[in-house]
């Protein structure tokens, strides 16, 4: 017998907050199907994140800067501790990792077009690389992923970075994983695979058995590049101070930290929900290791991780990132989600703004998909221009929070220019809570 809401509330029913819907719902699926739920799209659960921190403008204590009279820079260098030749970007927002084979070839296009329109980097993604998004992209990261898929010492070369993935933020400790309707004929001669047949990825470099391999692993790409691209470490937020001293000692150039609202890979749910640690609470620890070894923007730090806005973007560098890097967003920005194709994502079970199964190949907008006649439908010159726009915003809304903090360049932002506004937040952010001077855990007390 099913109730309406009116029923419901003169019987006094409401749900469970253990045994809520949801829960029910994916204990029924489990119980239907016997195998586990696999999606893209994040932590759905509520972090504490970038909203639960304020800016404090300047007024009396500090001057602020005059938009049209007094000039913020947003130009970024990216790997120069070792490299010869070290990325300088004209903004301190990148693209992630997104590899063709979960992307289309037109949606890799489009990325690099809409980052080299401003003056950034993109990154290939596992995989390996495209000529598409090396044709389009003025700066191009080469990702050097467990599974080593595509990977070829002449495309080391062709790219302007390395970055070495010990781990994503959805799925710190686990691998990868990329669905059968996904393997083409491309994706798989590539990747070297069966096409059609579900792959998952390696969890750990099939050459790694402690953090002295990765000393041995750069040294090797150094060797192969002849000392010119620099070296990114990227680890999932997990133990993310040891790592991140891990990876100076072995000789990163940059250090990659992706927290767990990161939501393009597609993983097992119960990965995306209960492992890792919020974006927000991985900053200060990786800046402290950077600290503690005299490297804090020698070593760059890139973040990554539910970036959405130009708040973000300024919240994330104040904290001590030296840029951040997006994903989701990207993909939003390309055309993903949008409600033009609204009927369709009705027909898949979902709808526009909600749609979690981009792993499933069946992407109405032809984003995440390798079916040629969805793929067909995205055209990657407007897509790029789209994102090259998002772009732009982010980097004006960041620069407008900037010289109201009274400062020249964004990455002269830092925590004293940050409060919380929750005590979760406050502690994870190690910023004072709003109207006191109280960090929770560490005034009267050592971290």
């Amino acid at each position: 017998m099913s109730y309406s809401s009116d029923d419901r509330a003169r019987l006094g029913l409401r749900e469970s907050a253990t045994f809520d819907r949801a829960t029910i719902a994916a204990i029924q699926r489990a119980a239907d199907t016997g195998i586990y739920d696999i999606r893209g799209w994040g932590a759905k659960r509520p972090l504490p994140h970038f909203d639960d921190l304020l800016f404090l403008g300047a007024s009396m204590s500090r001057y602020p800067l005059e938009g049209y009279r007094e000039r913020c820079a947003t130009d970024v260098v990216l790997g120069d501790r070792f490299a010869k030749h070290p990325l300088h970007l004209d903004i301190p927002v990148t693209i992630a990792g997104m590899s063709f084979g979960a992307l289309s070839g037109p949606a890799k296009e489009a990325l690099g077009r809409g980052a080299s329109e401003v003056g950034t980097s993109t990154t290939t993604g596992d995989g390996g690389m495209t000529p598409e998004e090396r044709g389009q992209s003025k700066y191009l990261v080469y990702q050097y992923l467990p599974s080593r898929y595509g990977m070829n010492p002449e495309d080391l070369r062709k790219a302007d970075a390395i970055e070495i993935v010990l781990g994503q933020g959805a799925k710190p400790g686990g691998g990868g994983m990329l669905l059968g309707q996904k393997i083409s004929e491309r994706v798989a001669g590539m990747r070297t695979l069966p096409e059609g047949i579900d792959q998952r990825s390696a969890c750990r470099h099939p050459d790694w058995t402690g953090p002295d391999d990765l000393t041995i692993k750069i040294n090797e790409l150094r060797e192969i590049t002849d000392w010119e691209k620099p070296i990114y470490v990227k680890v999932g937020a997990s133990r993310t101070y040891y790592d991140v001293k891990l990876a100076v000692h072995a000789g990163a150039d940059v250090v990659v930290v992706d927290g767990m609202q990161g939501g393009t890979a597609a993983t097992q749910e119960v990965f995306i929900e209960h492992v890792g640690i919020p974006t927000l609470a991985a900053i200060p620890q990786a800046v402290q290791a950077l600290q503690e070894l005299g490297v804090h923007r020698k070593v760059q730090l890139i973040v990554s991780g539910g970036i959405r806005n130009g708040a973000d973007v300024a919240k994330a560098l104040a904290l001590g990132a030296d840029a951040v890097a997006i994903g989701t967003a990207a993909l939003i920005a390309l055309g993903d989600n949008h409600p033009r194709y609204a009927a369709e994502y009705e027909k898949l079970g979902s709808a526009a703004g909600f749609f979690d199964d981009f792993q499933d190949g069946r992407d109405p907008a032809g984003i995440s998909t390798q079916d040629p006649e969805l793929a067909a439908r995205f055209d990657p010159i407007a897509g790029g221009h789209r994102l090259a726009n998002y772009l732009r915003v982010l980097t004006m809304e960041a620069q407008t929070i900037a010289r109201a903090c009274g400062k020249s360049h964004v990455c002269h932002l830092e925590p004293d220019d940050l409060v919380a506004v929750s005590i979760e937040a406050a502690a994870m952010a190690r910023i004072p809570l709003a109207g006191t001077d109280w960090i929770p855990g560490r005034n009267g007390g050592a971290w």
